[in-house]
């Protein structure tokens, strides 16, 4: 008996180790590679993301965890393997609201909900050139969410983080 609960113990560990299935794992198995732009917004920052709309604000205004990540793409083999790591998190627990597949380029909008109430909301994005994914925790109202998804709102707020906690240096213009 000991023998077999050590065998199952032994594989549940092997196989959780090598899967990425939260976002948790992908976010702090790829904030440090190369070239990559990472955002992981503290919570006293919401309220400045919040003032961009009344959309936002209703939005942002019930968000615990945001997170956005923008990565190099540049080959299938990349793009792939990126790819099958998205899917392997939104796969069991998440529902797909959109997806548009072409080729090996992905534009995908999934949830996690719990009774009326969406609890995380992930966009996935690769243009075969670059990824990104912008991930919400807290309670959010499904209409809204639908709304958003269905107007592109979710590109832009991922977009306005870049410009929000970029590199915080001005830039220099020659010709000032």
């Amino acid at each position: 008996m000991i023998r077999k609960l050590s065998a199952l113990l032994l594989l549940v560990l092997i196989s959780g180790c090598g899967s990425y299935n939260s976002i948790d794992t992908f976010y702090n198995a790829h904030k440090n590679d190369n070239q990559v732009t990472a955002v992981r917004v503290p919570q006293f920052m919401l309220i400045l993301i919040s003032n961009v709309s009344p959309e936002m604000q209703s939005l942002v205004g019930n968000t615990r965890d945001l997170r956005y990540m923008q990565f190099p793409s540049a080959t299938p083999a990349r793009t792939q393997f990126l790819n099958k790591q998205m899917n392997g998190i939104t796969g069991n627990s998440f529902i797909e609201v959109y997806r548009k597949n072409d080729e090996l380029k992905r534009n995908v909008v999934s949830i996690r909900e719990k009774k009326n109430t969406v609890k995380e909301i992930l966009i996935y994005n690769n243009n075969n050139q670059n990824g990104s994914f912008l991930y919400f925790n807290g309670n959010f109202d499904p209409v809204k969410v639908r709304d958003m998804a269905k107007n592109n709102e979710f590109e832009t707020l991922g977009e306005g983080l870049l410009n929000q906690f970029g590199s915080g240096t001005p830039s220099i213009n020659p010709e000032q």
